[in-house]
C-alpha cells in the first residue's frame, strides 16, 4: 500500500488542485528540454501570482535557487512523489458513450501517473466495441478486471439513469474512490471517496463573472454620465 509522505497530510485541497497544473506545466518545459525555470515565468505559465506559486511549492522544501529559478526535473519529482503520482494508478472506466470515449482518448495521452485497465459500458450494443484500442466489457467482468490490476480507482462517465448503478457496480468490485462526470449525486459507503466533475457549476462562475463585470461598467457609466 501507498502512504503519502507525513508533509503531504498537511497540504490544502486548493493547493493540491493548483498541484495538477504545476506539474502539467513543469512536464511541458521538459519536453522542451527546458533544464531551470524562472519563479515569475512558472507562475505566469500557470495563471497564478507568483507569491501562491511560491507558497505552494514550499510544502516541498525549498527548491528554488535565488536569482535562477527552479530545476524543472526536480521540482516535478517532488510534486508528484509526495501527491502519490510518481507511479501509474490503473483504472477502469463506465461509460463509454461520446464523454467516455473522449475521456480514454484524453487518459491515453494526457494524463500523467493514470492508466487505464477496463472500459464498461451496459449497453448490450457496445459490449465488444472497440474503443481507442480498449474492447468494451460488460459490468458483470469488472471484479475480475479490479481483482486482477488491484484497482482503487473508477470513472463514471454514463447517462444520469445509469449512474447509480455503475457506483454500485464499482463499490460491489472493491473500488474505493471515484471520479463522476454524470450531473446525478451518487450514494456510497463513507470509505468511498469521490470527487464530482460539474461543468455547470463552471458554467454558473463564469456566467456570474461575466455579469458582474457588465454590472460594474454600467455603473462606472452611470457615475461618468
Amino acid at each position: 500500500m501507498f502512504c503519502l509522505p507525513p508533509k503531504s497530510k498537511h497540504i490544502p485541497q486548493a493547493t493540491i488542485k493548483r498541484l495538477a497544473t504545476y506539474v502539467q506545466v513543469l512536464e511541458g518545459l521538459a519536453r522542451d528540454n527546458v533544464d531551470v525555470v524562472a519563479s515569475k515565468v512558472l507562475a505566469e505559465a500557470c495563471g497564478v501570482q507568483g507569491a501562491q506559486l511560491r507558497k505552494d511549492l514550499a510544502y516541498f522544501g525549498e527548491f528554488g535557487i535565488r536569482g535562477v529559478g527552479y530545476q524543472v526535473k526536480n521540482l516535478i519529482h517532488a510534486i508528484t512523489s509526495s501527491l502519490g503520482v510518481d507511479h501509474e494508478w490503473p483504472l477502469v472506466l463506465m461509460g463509454v458513450g461520446n464523454l467516455g470515449k473522449a475521456m480514454i482518448n484524453h487518459i491515453g495521452y494526457h494524463a500523467h501517473g493514470f492508466r487505464i485497465q477496463a472500459i464498461f459500458d451496459s449497453d448490450p450494443f457496445k459490449i465488444g466495441e472497440k474503443v481507442h484500442g480498449f474492447c468494451v466489457l460488460p459490468p458483470e467482468q469488472i471484479q475480475d478486471i479490479v481483482a486482477l490490476y488491484k484497482i482503487s480507482i473508477g470513472i463514471i462517465t454514463t447517462p444520469p439513469e445509469r449512474t447509480q448503478n455503475a457506483a454500485e457496480c464499482f463499490v460491489e468490485a472493491g473500488i474505493s474512490a471515484i471520479l463522476n462526470f454524470s450531473s446525478v449525486r451518487i450514494k456510497v459507503p463513507e470509505y468511498v471517496h469521490v470527487q464530482y466533475v460539474d461543468f455547470f457549476r463552471h458554467l454558473y462562475s463564469l456566467v456570474f463573472d461575466l455579469v458582474r463585470e457588465q454590472t460594474q461598467a454600467i455603473m462606472n457609466d452611470e457615475g461618468e454620465g
